[in-house]
């Protein structure tokens, strides 16, 4: 079982190693460029339609705002709290600069993410719409053999990362504030999941609608409690931030320019596993909302990197930054990390923080939990056919149980070679259809000077 274990590790290693990052951050540039900019340019725009347009009447089978509510369902996760504690206690606080960097270069790589998904989707023998990389990799770039490993990578993902990691969490976090025995934990994520995954895509949205904003309005407003009442040590925060970004100042143990080097490796990946840009998830919800053209639901999707990354994951890294907790020991004689990490330096600044933290880590769990099934079952629906969705959902809602009450050492490491496997090809179609998307971006434009104009009569 251990020679399993070291295996997995040096494979995910080696999958979201020096490779995928740049490949993940080439992309984004290259987009940037080919776009001119258009995170930038349309900033204020895109956060607009994603909180006040409605195309009711356009096809498609959820409301912009319930689609991107979808998304950020699976993206602001345990991720936004573990995985930024985890990359400032690993690559210091320079890696919250590199994860800025990349956010905004993935803004631009979630944008054409979802132009091709909205473009390329198709309506399934029940009337509902399909759509994601798997359909632009086979309709756009002729290539079923990669939609079809993307779909099979995915699918395993969403059960693994997506099920079994967040419900293993929730049932930690939830154990340590109620005191409930975990395998309770997982009955009750399997049938509130179950109420919500059986009534479809429509069902998801509604939940997510209405969920998400609350607990990331909550979390947020914990994280600004915690800066506000350490606001002297924000100038200095950021000074360290800037400072470290670019120091070449060894980690211990590690050789010349290794704190450099960790610090851009910890922030694209976790500006990576927070927003999903490049990785190919997102714009499977993305393809179900309701929009006139691809570009308007494309620059809502776009929203959504800024929320996740430059919001949620901001707030954790500054809440840590204040608090003083960085590099402190923790009860077992280890230097916090992780989870542990942010809920000390929640904890440490105002009574009742590591509340916020863990009813946080509870909440986020759940949501990633219900985006990641929709993704899950699109992908199956896509290798096998609609008449098996209604299997997976069992399925998916049944590895909850053991994914709660068992050590996921193993299915971490397996699940995140899964999740990496998704970018490649998805990366692929990116440059593959850049032309398409750069297509579509311009007949967009001139759509909205259009609009101008009659407004301007």
């Amino acid at each position: 079982m251990k020679q399993i274990e070291s295996l997995l590790m040096k494979l995910e290693h080696w999958v979201w190693g020096a490779p995928l990052l740049v490949l993940l951050t080439s992309v984004g540039i290259y987009l940037t460029l080919s776009l001119r900019g258009i995170q930038f340019r349309y900033f204020l725009y895109s956060l607009k339609l994603a909180f006040t347009r409605q195309d009711d009447q356009a096809q498609g089978d959820i409301s912009q705002f319930q689609a991107l509510m979808t998304a950020l369902a699976g993206m602001i996760g345990i991720g936004s709290i573990t995985g930024v504690a985890t990359a400032i206690a690993m690559g210091g606080l320079g890696s919250l600069f590199w994860m800025w960097v990349a956010s905004l270069l993935g803004m631009a790589t979630k944008y054409a993410e979802a132009i091709l998904a909205v473009k390329y989707r198709s309506l399934d023998v029940k009337g509902e719409m399909c759509g994601g990389p798997m359909y632009y990799l086979e309709r756009g770039m002729k290539s079923k053999g990669l939609a079809f490993f993307f779909a099979f990578v995915a699918a395993v993902t969403a059960l693994g990362t997506g099920n079994m990691v967040q419900a293993n969490s929730i049932a930690e976090a939830a154990s340590q504030l109620f005191s409930v025995d975990p395998l309770y934990i997982g009955l009750l994520l399997a049938v509130l999941t179950g109420f919500v995954l059986f009534g479809g895509i429509k069902s998801i949205g509604k939940i997510s609608s209405r969920l998400v904003p609350s607990m990331a309005l909550f979390y947020i407003l914990g994280g600004l409690l915690v800066i506000v009442l350490r606001i002297d040590g924000l100038g200095a925060a950021f000074s360290a931030i800037f400072s470290q970004a670019f120091s070449t100042q060894a980690v211990v143990g590690g050789a010349a320019g290794s704190g450099l080097m960790l610090a851009i490796q910890y922030g694209v990946s976790r500006s990576v596993f927070s927003s999903e840009a490049g990785l190919g998830s997102a714009p499977i919800a993305a393809a179900a909302a309701k929009t006139d053209v691809p570009g308007r639901q494309a620059l809502i999707s776009m929203s959504g990197v800024f929320i996740t990354s430059l919001i949620v994951c901001t707030i954790t890294g500054l809440a840590i930054a204040v608090s003083g907790c960085l590099g402190q020991m923790g009860p077992n004689g280890e230097i916090l990390n992780g989870s542990s990490l942010a809920l000390q330096a929640f904890e440490q600044v105002f009574p009742g923080g590591g509340y916020v933290v863990t009813i946080s880590l509870i909440l986020f769990g759940y949501t990633t939990i219900l985006g990641w099934a929709y993704y899950g079952e699109k992908c199956v629906e896509y290798l096998f056919g609609v008449r098996v969705v209604p299997w997976y959902r069992v399925l998916f809602i049944c590895a909850l149980v053991p994914g709660a009450v068992l050590s996921l050492h193993t299915v971490w490491s397996f699940a995140n070679i899964m999740n990496g496997l998704m970018a490649f090809p998805n990366l692929i179609a990116l440059f593959g259809l850049s032309s398409i998307v750069i297509s579509e971006t311009n007949s967009f434009e001139k759509l909205l000077r259009m609009e101008a104009e009659k407004l301007n009569l």
